[in-house]
């Protein structure tokens, strides 16, 4: 479960964490991050519902944070969550040249990156009124790499070189011009079986040569496949109402993919009796998932869907699956229900039990995986070397059951060792379901508080499963049948054996161990840190009992996670306890209203205070292209196609975009060691997008081309006809604000600050056409890949409800490139403002921008296909003149006392840009801050 692993944070998976693109269960309320985990790993219970006075039982009994639910659950609450999972890479074995007439296998090199993802969750929960609680979250996730699309034996030439058409080389001369990850293709080979019918590897293409050194061993492999980044996003919300001894909520969401749509919504509740000793839990939630998968290019010509155009709807009226040009559509719906019992034991301890149910129909099958068949003709066996000699090879998209019953059972015990003050938590889940699946998973986590607030919890965990009955690594027919995946008879052949298939290797059976440690910090005043990092390992030999998958399926990854929750309750007694109310009532007024969208405009005024903040950010660009101030026309950017052209880096130019959206996230902590002096740290995580069209006029060389230069260009620009995307942690700016001179009416301070370069700049595209592209589009890369110098310089002032201000602010390139090859352009943006205070609480920002930014400077320093306007170094940065017009509300009483929220929108009002580019259509930022 490592994908709620990264979103969720700090709960370690217990299954086979590999993310997203399996669509082995739907995004619903129980597990809605858990797509892509192993396969028990399906009906996750919900969070378990106690009732306070029990919680304040149990956690006077434990005397431990974080054992059990807080003992008093926060009114209002904010947190933000940030994760990062990363797998090793795969091994893969190809059959490869040994001499002029020899073969063998060898493992060549993996040239795809592995999978990486990053996430981030933002949450918010509050007290609407009374006992209603509202709780609202956001997740997003970018998911990148390699992933198995399907398995044969190694000497079949899955992994086999594209005749040429590949463009990614290694040192080895032994394995020629091979590419791994090419297609669950098989190359042209002719498969050979032994008289049992297990595949062997024919070393030779020489009858006499077979003859002489004999048939080999036949070990399998995976065939990688590679996919470009792919964001996730997801929103929902839950509403609750508490009585004494019993509460209800309901809630919904809604989850977005390109190809894959998830709505879901849900309701439970809690029961306490027996003294309220005892807790009763339930939920239930429906879950609505709809595919529409785009089908990898390559596969396309060979792979078979005839499964999916053949059986159209069953009798339950859902989709098995349809595909129509290319992407392949399918429905599926998800019922599911948790209950669970937790019962205080002593003052020392708890258990919990717990029984799931979830009933799937519809579209089960995973869209990017494959199997491979082989029709073996019994008529072709060769007695001399004991082995058919002839068998037809086809490669089928998964087939699933249409239906799905699966049952979770949960037990939990909780003891605390009074000797240690630390807390024992130990779990146990049995998962089984109708696709013959078993699972056991074993759970032990040690949780130990140590001084300064700092409480440590090593974790360990394991898992294990049989395999699901149609699980195959590959399929055999003792037929004649035709490797021509539209042959309906063999069609007919192959599924009155194998009704269902699939080679998902989280359908075999394996075990998996994982081991981690989560750090929590408890800061006073309601402030809560806490980081985490865990080692995973799958392999086919941990499984129980033995009689797990083949070492060609193992791998190993890690994940690491950290979380900040900030607690406003606490923070507001804390500082009225203290005697700090005055002190808090100042920082609600803590001067006139600013901009949402301006960093580094403000600052805390007395020593030891802080502020939090959360900003999030989004712009896009949409309309004309422009060259300078005016529109271009595509023959104009087009002209010079077959000479010098200057709109797209001296190339020919086929496409432009059509539109491009920027979402930023940024968090914000900042502390004023002295009243002169103010600290301050900002991650960032980001996502873009970018949509394409081919300009017209243009005749675009097709990826079919005889010529490999203009292949490579026309599978670039086929690959240009869909979405292009990149998400994850972007750069982190380090500053320091220094006041300079305030008079209570006038405020001037100095920003001096770094950025450091943690966003990724060698996002690569997915291959294509059996082409490597590359490098993505450079506005498509997630940072500037250079420290950056970032300084500022901030005046404001104010008299009665009126403010006003002005700053200047730059970015200065301190390196000549980044590790790609180029370095962005340096910065410059002044900006005045007037702001206005309706009420108490709430004021209005009108402002001024201009921004001047040069273009990049070099450019890749490797494989780059320039196809348009956007992949031209000049065609970035330029002048632009905005208007913004914002709101500020500051809470003036209550337990959200002291929380200001802004928004702003910045118009565009005139674009003069360098190159071609497209013209910009406006910009959003929405704050929150809270200081204390």
């Amino acid at each position: 479960m490592a994908i709620e692993t990264l979103l969720r944070n700090i709960k370690m998976p217990s299954a086979d964490p590999v993310p997203l693109r399996s669509r082995t269960m739907p995004a619903n309320t129980a597990s809605v991050y858990m797509k892509g985990a192993g396969a028990a790993e399906v009906n996750r219970p919900a969070a378990a519902r106690i009732s306070p006075a029990l919680q304040a039982l149990t956690a006077a009994a434990l005397l431990l944070p974080g054992l059990t639910e807080p003992a008093r659950a926060a009114d209002d609450e904010a947190s933000i969550q940030y994760g990062h999972y990363e797998e090793s890479p795969r091994d893969v074995y190809s059959r490869v040249p040994t001499s002029e007439f020899g073969f063998d296998l060898k493992k060549i090199p993996n040239n795809f990156a592995p999978i990486t993802v990053d996430s981030i969750h933002v949450q918010g929960k509050t007290l609407l009124r009374d006992r209603w609680r509202f709780t609202a979250n956001y997740s997003e996730d970018t998911w990148s790499g390699a992933t198995p699309v399907a398995t044969a034996p190694a000497g079949f030439g899955g992994n086999k070189a594209y005749g040429g058409g590949g463009s990614v080389k290694h040192t080895d001369p032994s394995l020629g011009d091979t590419i791994t990850g090419a297609t669950p293709y098989i190359q042209s080979l002719t498969p050979v079986f032994d008289q049992n019918f297990n595949p062997v590897l024919d070393k030779g293409l020489d009858a006499d040569f077979n003859q002489a050194y004999g048939f080999g061993p036949q070990p399998l492999t995976h065939t990688m496949t590679m996919a470009s980044p792919e964001t996730r996003k997801q929103g929902d919300f839950k509403l609750g109402y508490e009585w004494d001894e019993a509460a209800v909520d309901v809630g919904g969401g809604l989850s977005l993919e390109n190809d894959y749509e998830s709505r879901f919504v849900n309701w439970g509740g809690r029961l306490d009796f027996n003294s309220k000793l005892t807790t009763l839990n339930f939920s239930q939630s429906y879950t609505n998932s709809t595919v529409s998968a785009l089908l990898d290019h390559d596969s396309l010509p060979y792979l078979g869907f005839i499964g999916y155009q053949l059986n159209g709807k069953d009798d339950n009226g859902y989709y098995d699956g349809s595909v129509n040009e290319g992407t392949l559509h399918g429905k599926r719906e998800d019922i599911a229900t948790n209950l669970s019992v937790t019962q205080v034991l002593s003052k020392s301890a708890l258990a919990e039990a717990g029984v799931g149910y979830t009933h799937s129909s519809g579209f089960m099958e995973n869209p990017y995986k494959a199997t491979y068949a082989f029709f073996v003709d019994p008529n072709s066996f060769d007695a001399g070397s004991g082995v058919y000699l002839g068998a037809n090879t086809a490669a089928y998209t998964e087939q699933r059951p249409n239906k799905r019953n699966q049952v979770n059972l949960n037990l939990r015990y909780v003891q605390h060792i009074a000797q240690l003050d630390a807390a024992m938590n130990l779990k146990y889940n049995y998962f089984f379901d109708d696709w013959g699946i078993n699972a056991h998973t074993f759970e032990g986590k040690w949780v130990q508080p140590l001084p300064w607030g700092l409480t440590v919890t090593p974790t360990i965990r394991y898992y294990s499963q049989s395999a699901a009955d149609f699980y195959h690594p590959y399929l055999v027919l003792k037929t004649a049948g035709s490797g021509d995946v539209n042959n309906v008879a063999a069609y007919r052949a192959l599924i009155q054996q194998y009704p269902n298939f699939s080679s998902d290797h989280r359908l075999s059976a394996y075990g998996a161990l994982s081991g981690g440690v989560i750090v929590n910090k408890q800061f006073a005043r309601g402030l809560n840190l806490e980081m985490g990092f865990e080692y995973y390992t799958h392999q086919g030999g941990l499984r129980l009992g033995s009689g797990g998958e083949g070492g060609y399926a193992d791998f190993s990854a890690y994940s690491a996670n950290a979380a900040l929750k900030v607690d406003l309750d606490t923070l507001g007694r804390s500082l009225a306890e203290s005697g700090g109310g005055h002190h808090h009532h100042h920082h609600h007024q803590h001067g006139p209203a600013q901009p949402a969208g301006l960093m580094f405009g403000h600052m805390l005024n007395m020593a030891d205070d802080w502020m939090i903040g959360y900003q999030y950010m989004y712009g896009k660009q949409a309309g004309n292209l422009l060259q300078g101030t005016q529109p271009i026309s595509d023959a104009a950017i087009t002209q010079n196609n077959a000479l010098h052209n200057p709109n797209c880096a001296d190339a020919q130019c086929f496409v432009a975009p059509t539109d491009m959206t920027m979402h930023m996230h940024m968090f914000m902590v900042m502390y004023a060691p002295t009243d002169w002096l103010n600290l301050m740290l900002m991650p960032t995580f980001m996502d873009m997008s970018m949509n394409m069209r081919e300009l017209g006029g243009t005749n675009a060389p097709q990826p079919t081309d005889a010529d490999p230069a203009k292949a490579l260009v026309g599978s670039a620009v086929n690959h240009a006809g869909h979405e292009h995307q990149t998400g994850g942690i972007g750069d982190t700016n380090i500053s320091a604000l220094v006041k300079l001179y305030d008079d209570k009416l006038h405020h001037l301070h100095l920003g001096l600050g770094v950025s450091a370069p943690t966003g990724d700049v060698d996002i690569h595209l997915r291959p294509n056409h059996a082409f490597e592209l590359g490098f993505i589009h450079y506005g498509m890369q997630l940072g500037s890949g250079t420290w950056d110098f970032t300084p500022s310089l901030t005046y404001t002032g104010h008299h009665d409800d009126w403010g006003w201000g002005a700053q200047i602010q730059g970015i200065k390139r301190l390196q000549n490139h980044n590790e790609s090859g180029y370095r962005l352009g340096d910065m410059l943006q002044a900006t005045a403002w007037g702001s206005y205070q309706f009420l108490d609480w709430l004021g209005g920002t009108v402002r001024g921008i201009y921004t001047t930014q040069d273009s990049l400077h070099g450019e890749y320093d490797g494989l780059h296909v320039p196809i348009g306007t956007m992949d031209t170094p000049a065609n970035h940065g330029g002048k632009y003149w905005d208007i913004g017009m914002g709101l500020n509300a500051t809470i003036p009483g209550g337990s959200m006392a002291g929380n200001t929220f802004s928004v702003e929108w910045i118009q565009p009002l005139q674009d003069n840009v360098n190159g071609v580019q497209l013209e910009r259509e406006g910009a959003l930022s929405a704050k929150w801050s809270y200081m204390f």
